[in-house]
């Protein structure tokens, strides 16, 4: 899922991931960052051959990708570097474009006994974190769901009491351990808890979690997931963000402060409220069209925030059609018109626009919106919304 029920998930990188994870006392292989040829060969120098270089993107998939390699001497390292930093990897998460590696993570091999999976998400049945945890690691735990679901346990934290060692025994059985890593899994779930709640963290994983010749409990890789409506409470972890990983509309959108994914139709939505996005989206895809986008301008938006949304949704070559569905609370239907009218006249956009406006000064926005000359059709209701929408993808 790529947007929680408002905003954007601020996603980090595995070494900040496993930074974080190391705060939590969860054990991570000895590695560092580097960010050119010759800081990669010093650091497999430093750390000793064998090791691991790891392109550093928002996005799974590196390793089949091309963008996780292994090293067995400073000459291989600084090779494997000239021919990743500077590109755009391509993974089966990034799309055809690819994402640019700026950074690598270069780290010690780890002698693996056992690879297993762990994750800590929302689980909106119990309305509380959930551990879901696999015997079977360093695979997609979504196809093991679907094809070996036995192989999964999903452990439901009650808030107030926390991770209970019975789980940890519970636990420790489900992965075929032997009863002397039941400390040790008490432990890493309680950290992994810790990180996730304290955090606001909507994911926390490790795919693999390894077990080493040493018979310790290790993050072999790390992915982190923050809600950003939760940012204000951590302004820390806005030192996370990495602008060039973002796809650039989102940018956009983030600096414009408007909750906006990118999708891959052609129906722009300017909707306000998440529940009511959704539903436009789902609209848009009953009458055969597919939503470009995820966009909640929420209710206080100016016409200088309204017109950068509608701006982005105009830049995105994809879309064909503006579907405008709106309940004028706080935000009045006359400044919304007002920012859209801005937004088309500025662009010199032609694109036509399907509006449903319901509420606060709806009479003045239609107007506004009727005298702007633009194409625009409008509906009073869910169902005349859908109908000129059905007609125009007919």
């Amino acid at each position: 899922m790529r947007f929680s029920a408002r905003g954007n998930v601020i996603k980090i990188h595995e070494y900040q991931a496993k930074e974080l994870m190391s705060r939590y006392g969860i054990q991570i292989p000895e590695g560092d960052t580097a960010s050119d040829p010759e800081q990669t060969a010093l650091l497999i120098s430093h750390l000793g051959p064998p090791t691991i270089v790891k392109a550093q993107i928002h996005a799974g998939g590196r390793g089949i990708g091309g963008g996780i390699k292994f090293a067995n001497s400073p000459e291989e390292g600084r090779g494997i570097a000239e021919g990743l930093i500077g590109s755009h990897l391509i993974t089966n998460q990034t799309g055809a474009q690819g994402a640019i590696v700026h950074k690598l993570l270069v780290e010690k091999t780890v002698a693996i006994k056992r690879e297993m999976y762990l994750a800590c998400v929302i689980d909106r049945s119990s309305q509380g974190p959930l551990l879901i945890v696999s015997p079977t690691g360093g695979m997609d735990i979504e196809k093991i769901a679907a094809t070996q679901p036995e192989k999964i346990l999903r452990v439901p934290i009650d808030l107030g009491a926390g991770f209970q060692p019975y789980q940890s025994r519970n636990i420790c059985r489900f992965l075929n351990l032997d009863p002397k890593f039941i400390r040790a899994i008490f432990d890493l779930m309680t950290s992994v808890c810790g990180l996730f709640i304290e955090n606001d963290c909507s994911l926390v994983e490790i795919n693999p979690l390894v077990l080493d010749e040493r018979d310790c409990l290790i993050a072999l890789d790390a992915k982190i997931d923050f809600d950003d409506d939760a940012l204000f409470r951590h302004m820390r972890l806005s030192n996370f963000r990495d602008a060039s990983q973002q796809e650039e509309l989102e940018r956009q959108a983030t600096e414009a402060g408007v909750a906006y994914v990118k999708l891959d139709g052609t129906v722009g939505c300017l909707v306000n409220g998440a529940g009511l996005a959704m539903a436009t989206m789902d609209l848009a895809h009953g009458v055969g069209a597919e939503p470009a986008n995820f966009l909640d301008v929420g209710g206080s938006a100016t016409i200088e925030k309204i017109a950068a949304a509608v701006k982005i949704m105009l830049s995105d070559t994809n879309v064909t059609i503006i579907l405008v569905n709106i309940f004028g609370g706080i935000l009045r239907c006359d400044i919304l018109a007002e920012g859209i009218v801005k937004a088309f006249r500025d662009i010199g956009s032609t694109l036509p626009l399907v509006v449903r406006m319901s509420g606060t000064n709806v009479e003045a926005g239609t107007r506004i919106l009727f005298e702007s000359k633009l194409d625009v059709s409008f509906a009073s209701t869910l169902r005349e919304l859908e109908g000129i929408l059905s007609a125009k993808y007919a």
